[in-house]
């Protein structure tokens, strides 16, 4: 059969694997709002304040740069997801194209990732709420909201994309509204930065970068995780109703989502206060509401932030859950946790990764500062292995399409295969940033036990059962 041929073949309509036996309730409105959400964290409402003080206006350039690679990932995964939709989604590819152990690694990585991330988001949203209850104990708020959001887990996948619909509509409010005061400031002069507020802000308080470019690239890895989470719109492909068209328009509204909410929000940030005037722990948001005069600012960032909170715990039970029924329908987790409900929810999965993450409650609560920077670091690295699986999955796609072995797609990844090299060496550069840091260097000694774990597991039993099965 030659590559021409191939390429007149028509695709498969369907959505899914069959055997996955997943619902389709997740609708447009709510995948597109949930892409708008895995790109907006608290790196940016809190985290963006540490990266002012320490490079000035050239976070916007790191920011920037970052988004371009990241926009460059998910479409080589939404090329990806169009040859084949999956729940499993980069996990699949993964096994597809790189072996089976490279979809074991990732699949199991990402699973880690998450639920290391929501022990932390959830034990964070506790602390947020004892802001208006400070006698209620954090661990007690923090299993209050876990068992909620593990009820809405389990009821509906539409209940589910419901909750992270208004998660992320009050997030974009937030941010929007900002940007539209500070535009304000800037053009009508009021409030009591209307006399010093200027776009020259970004140039002219000792530089664009004034601490010198090196120390701007080392603010990458930082960055580079405040993006994390925007890839988990592909893991929807079993459930959305339709997912080639709805994943196709998330991915392309990517660079405006990241434009606006990152590059804009940044850049208004900077230019109605000077970078030396925010202070390094305290949201940036607060300290300009402030400044404008908005009336409980600090109140309501802290219930900006603590939607963050609660949508990435969201997003991590769904994530997390899914992730790993994929991996036991292709015999890498216990058969147990392959089950669906009476509504077609992964029932098990979703359980099991819930009582992991409020175990890791108690841990966080008796240990923050230990303990989890260096179980969060897992989530960091796994993101990165993420990325660069997808890149390399979508490499050997492409090949087998020019060998004719494939059909090829409508919605392809612009530039491949050069872009894939140049993404990949983007997060390779990461990686090195992070050997030089000794706040980032703990995260890749943990991430190297984490995999040399996972490859003893697979070579110990996964190995072996797969010959056993043959």
């Amino acid at each position: 059969m030659t590559s021409a041929r191939v390429e007149q073949q028509p695709l498969d309509t369907g959505s899914a694997a069959p055997e996955e036996g997943y619902r389709r309730g997740l609708g447009s409105r709510q995948i597109q709002m949930m892409a708008i959400g895995g790109a907006i964290g608290t790196g940016l409402f809190y985290g963006s304040g540490e990266g002012i003080a320490t490079v000035g206006p050239s976070l916007v350039a790191c920011y920037a740069a970052a988004g371009l690679v990241i926009f460059l990932i998910m479409r080589a995964l939404g090329e990806l997801l169009t040859h084949r939709p999956t729940s499993g989604s980069f996990a699949d590819h993964a096994r597809e194209f790189c072996g089976p152990f490279a979809g074991f690694v990732t699949g199991w990585s990402y699973w880690a990732a998450w639920v290391a991330s929501c022990m932390a988001e959830v034990t964070a949203a506790g602390h947020y709420i004892a802001y208006w209850w400070p006698a209620v104990p954090v661990w007690a708020t923090a299993a209050t909201a876990l068992v909620v959001l593990l009820a809405a887990n389990l009821v509906s996948v539409t209940l589910f994309g419901e909750l992270e619909f208004w998660f992320a509509t009050v997030k974009v409010v937030a941010i929007v509204a900002m940007i539209v005061i500070g535009v304000g400031v800037l053009t009508f002069g009021f409030s009591s930065l209307g006399h010093s507020a200027s776009v020259q802000h970004l140039w002219a308080d000792g530089g664009f970068a004034p601490h010198g470019a090196w120390t701007s690239m080392a603010a990458l890895p930082g960055v580079v995780f405040a993006y994390l989470g925007v890839e988990l719109v592909g893991l929807t492909a079993g459930e959305a109703e339709n997912p080639r068209k709805t994943l196709r328009q998330a991915i392309n509204t990517l660079p405006v989502r990241i434009a606006v909410f990152y590059i804009g929000a940044l850049t208004v940030l900077l230019s109605v206060l000077s970078w030396t005037r925010y202070t390094p722990g305290v949201s940036p948001f607060v300290q300009v509401f402030v400044q404008v005069g908005i009336p409980g600012a600090a109140g309501i960032m802290n219930f900006v932030v603590l939607t963050a909170a609660l949508s990435a715990c969201n997003s991590g039970i769904y994530s997390a859950s899914r992730m790993v029924r994929g991996l036991a329908l292709n015999g890498e987790a216990p058969k147990a946790v392959a089950g669906l409900s009476g509504r077609h929810l992964p029932l098990p999965a979703v359980v099991l990764s819930t009582l992991v993450m409020g175990a890791g409650i108690a841990v966080n609560v008796v240990s923050p500062d230990k303990a989890f920077v260096y179980i969060t670091s897992v989530s960091a690295c796994a993101g990165l292995w993420t990325w660069a699986m997808i890149l390399v999955s979508h490499l050997r796609y492409r090949s087998r399409v020019r060998a004719g072995l494939l059909p090829t797609v409508g919605f392809r990844m612009p530039g491949a295969p050069v872009t894939n090299w140049i993404a990949l060496a983007a997060l390779a550069f990461v990686v090195v940033l992070m050997t030089t840091s000794p706040d980032t260097r703990p995260g890749l000694y943990v991430w190297a036990v984490w995999f040399t774990a996972l490859t003893i597991v697979y070579g110990v039993a996964i190995k072996r059962r797969a010959q056993q099965r043959s």
